[in-house]
């Protein structure tokens, strides 16, 4: 056994995973008392920080902008369980759990680590420099799909209520998954270097932000321990989640707190590993994280979302009200105006999170 391989096994990112299945084992099925639930929340949250470490390590090793796409795409396979989890069985008081979840995750991502990765960076260098070619391409594909997903089925007409009919949902999904496909291919092929972090003066960063890469078993290993995580995550999800809804109606909140709270859990880890590259004057990656994220949730959420619902039980809700797209279109058009200088300082930082503080505000207080 290597020392890379040896160090591994005594890792709490190694056993939180396993962990986190054994208490899936013993819970699964069973009418837990308070404390229990209380241990598997535990488990659960760190089966998160250790799944978004173990794909930290693999991004690691295929470098980047690989890496912010490993980094992404794990948290939006466990957003996906998550949201499926609570939707199984649920019937119509789940119809709007997608919808919440994908807008929290888009005002989270766009807003709460955009923002807190520039005021970061603005307070370090007093300027955050990033590539506006590469920002503002992403940023132009979280706004499509954002509009297209959840801005038009509140004026089809197809069918009644904010919800497409079966064919417009087809095509959303169809749509979105060849828009994130298109992304991916310009973000890690064609256009790459526009994806690189750069310096305050506007070069390609040589800068290395981790040290030297993991070795190949230590990256196996990393796979594997990141696909128990997963299991782990969505399974005591499924087994927490009546006592996230009962809380939640117990307090009088609205529906909408549950995916709130849901696209929170998720995304922490993506924040601290946005604010750690941004500590290290490397904000291109934070916005690779914070938008790859956002593209990612309704990319791969959504056509997830719409398969599943051939056998989930009640209807699938996913056009916002009124507050919710003032709120996306503030943040599309502030986020436009702090991208395309390719330069923000404390005050877009400050105007990002201001936006997602009345976000979280609204969303317990509409």
């Amino acid at each position: 056994m290597s020392p890379s391989t040896k160090a591994l096994t005594r890792e709490w990112t190694t056993w939180g995973p396993v962990v986190a299945l054994l208490a899936l084992v013993f819970a699964w099925g069973r009418d837990l008392p308070g404390v229990a639930v209380a241990l598997v929340a535990l488990c659960l949250i760190a089966a998160v920080l250790a799944a978004v470490h173990h794909a930290e390590v693999i991004a690691h090793r295929v470098g980047e902008p690989f890496g912010s796409l490993v980094l992404a795409v794990a948290v939006t396979v466990i957003e996906v369980g998550l949201i499926v989890s609570l939707m199984a069985g649920g019937g119509e008081k789940t119809a709007t759990y997608a919808r919440d979840t994908v807008f929290a995750a888009v005002m989270i991502t766009c807003n709460g680590i955009v923002g807190l990765a520039l005021l970061v960076a603005a307070l370090r260098n007093r300027v955050a420099v990033f590539n506006a070619e590469g920002s503002g391409g992403a940023l132009a594909t979280v706004c499509t799909l954002a509009t297209m997903t959840l801005v038009l089925p509140t004026f089809t007409t197809s069918h009644p209520g904010p919800e497409f009919s079966g064919a417009q949902l087809a095509f959303a999904a169809i749509a979105s998954l060849g828009l994130y496909g298109v992304f991916v291919a310009v973000q890690t092929v064609r256009h790459r270097d526009y994806f690189l972090p750069v310096t305050i003066e506007g070069k390609e960063s040589s800068e290395e932000e981790h040290a030297d890469p993991p070795t190949t078993a230590l990256t196996w290993a990393s796979l594997g321990l990141l696909l128990v995580a997963l299991v782990a995550v969505v399974g005591n999800a499924k087994v927490i989640s009546p006592t996230i809804e009962d809380g939640v109606q117990s307090a009088g909140l609205p529906k909408a707190v549950v995916g709130v709270v849901i696209a929170l859990m998720v995304l922490l880890p993506e924040t601290l590993a946005a604010v750690r590259a941004a500590r290290r004057n490397r904000v291109q990656t934070s916005l690779n994280l914070a938008y790859g994220s956002a593209i990612a949730s309704i990319g791969l959420t959504i056509p997830a979302i719409a398969l599943a619902s051939i056998w989930l039980s009640g209807p699938l809700v996913l056009g916002l009200g009124p507050l919710h797209m003032v709120l996306l279109a503030l943040t599309g058009v502030v986020s436009a105006l702090t991208v395309v200088p390719g330069r923000a300082t404390l005050l877009q930082g400050g105007v990002h999170l201001a936006i997602f503080a009345a976000f979280v505000f609204l969303s317990f207080s509409p």
